[in-house]
C-alpha cells in the first residue's frame, strides 16, 4: 500500500516509545509523524530525532505547532487519565481520531478482537486498560457460548513495567477495567484487581480470570476460550494460556455466595494466562505495556484503513 495515515504519539515514556518503534519498524498503514513529550531529555525524544521524526517537548501545543500537525490523521495518548481530556479536545476539534491508551475512558471501549470493528467512525477509542485488553477477551469468549453472572480478574505485573503514568492511575485502572469487563467482556458484574510484584528478577505478566456462567457445557467453554486465545496471539505472540483450563460445577446442594450478587449455580471457569512482551523496546516482561501498544496499534491501523478506504472511494 503506497498511502498510509500519519500519527502522532503524546507521551515519549515507555508505552509511546515502544509504540513508535512498533509503527515504524512493522505498520503498513501508519507512518510516524511526531513524537510529543514534556522532557527534552527523555529518551524517547531523543531516540525519535535520531530516527528522523519529529518531536517536541512543549505537549499539545508543541505539537499543534508543528509542520506537520494538519497532515496528522491519528493520535495516540500514551499520557495520563488527567491529562487526556485537554488532549482528546484539542485533537478531535481539528478533525483526528484519538487513541486513547489510559485509562480515561471518555470514548467507547475497545478490545480488538471483541468490538474493533464496532467504532471505526468514533473520534475517540478508549483501549480499556492493560489488564482488561489481557482478561476481557476471556470474559467475552465464555459469554459467546453461556451468561456470565460474574467475572473477576487479577492482574499481576513487575513493578518495574509500572511507570509514574501506571502508579498514578490505579483507581481509574481498576474502575475502567471493571467496567470493561461489564460492558464489552459482556458479564453482569466485573471486578479487577491489579498487584505490582516486586520479584527480582521481574516476572511476566500474569493474569487470571474466573467466571461463573451458566447455560453452558464446559466443552463448549473451553473451544470458545482456546479460540479467543489464539486471536489475540495474532497481534500479541506471547500471549497464552499458563495452564489447563480449570472447571467446578455449583449445584443447588452446594451453590457459591457472591457478595453484592447472591448465590449462584452453574460453572466456575478458571483461566491463567501469561503475557511476554515483544521486546521491542520495553525488556520481555513488560507484558502489560506490550500488550496495550500492540492492541492500540490494531485498532489504530483498523480506523486508519477505514479513512483510506474512504478517501479513495
Amino acid at each position: 500500500m503506497a498511502a498510509k495515515v500519519k500519527a502522532a504519539i503524546i507521551g515519549s515514556g515507555n508505552i509511546g516509545t515502544d509504540l513508535m518503534i512498533k509503527i515504524m519498524r512493522h505498520s503498513q498503514i501508519l507512518e510516524m509523524g511526531a513524537l510529543v513529550g514534556i522532557d527534552p531529555e527523555s529518551d524517547g525524544l531523543k531516540r525519535a530525532e535520531r530516527l528522523g521524526v519529529a518531536t517536541t517537548h512543549d505537549g499539545i501545543e508543541g505539537l499543534q505547532r508543528l509542520a506537520i500537525w494538519p497532515d496528522i490523521g491519528v493520535v495516540f495518548d500514551a499520557t495520563s487519565a488527567g491529562a487526556h481530556q485537554r488532549h482528546s479536545d484539542a485533537v478531535t476539534a481539528a478533525g483526528k481520531v484519538m487513541i486513547d491508551l489510559t485509562p480515561a475512558a471518555i470514548g467507547p471501549y475497545v478490545i480488538p478482537v471483541v468490538n474493533g470493528d464496532e467504532h471505526l467512525d468514533a473520534s475517540n477509542v478508549n483501549m480499556v486498560t492493560c489488564g482488561g485488553q489481557a482478561t476481557i477477551p476471556i470474559v467475552a469468549a465464555v459469554s459467546s457460548v453461556a451468561t456470565v453472572h460474574y467475572a473477576e480478574i487479577v492482574a499481576s505485573i513487575a513493578s518495574k513495567s509500572a511507570g509514574p503514568g501506571t502508579r498514578a492511575n490505579i483507581d481509574e485502572f481498576t474502575e475502567t477495567t471493571s467496567l470493561g469487563i461489564e460492558k464489552v467482556g459482556g458479564a453482569a458484574k466485573g471486578k479487577a484487581i491489579i498487584v505490582l510484584n516486586p520479584a527480582e528478577p521481574p516476572l511476566l505478566m500474569r493474569d487470571t480470570v474466573f467466571t461463573l456462567s451458566s447455560g453452558a457445557d464446559e466443552i463448549a467453554i473451553e473451544a470458545a476460550i482456546q479460540a479467543m486465545v489464539a486471536k489475540v496471539q495474532a497481534y500479541v505472540p506471547g500471549y497464552r494460556l499458563k495452564q489447563r483450563i480449570q472447571f467446578e460445577r455449583f449445584g443447588s446442594n452446594n451453590p457459591v455466595k457472591i457478595p453484592g450478587v447472591g448465590q449462584f449455580e452453574g460453572v466456575k471457569t478458571s483461566v491463567f494466562l501469561e503475557v511476554e512482551g515483544a521486546a521491542h523496546y520495553l525488556p520481555a516482561y513488560a507484558g502489560n505495556l506490550d500488550i496495550m501498544t500492540s492492541a492500540g496499534l490494531a485498532t489504530a491501523e483498523k480506523i486508519a484503513m477505514k479513512r483510506l478506504q474512504r478517501d479513495a472511494a
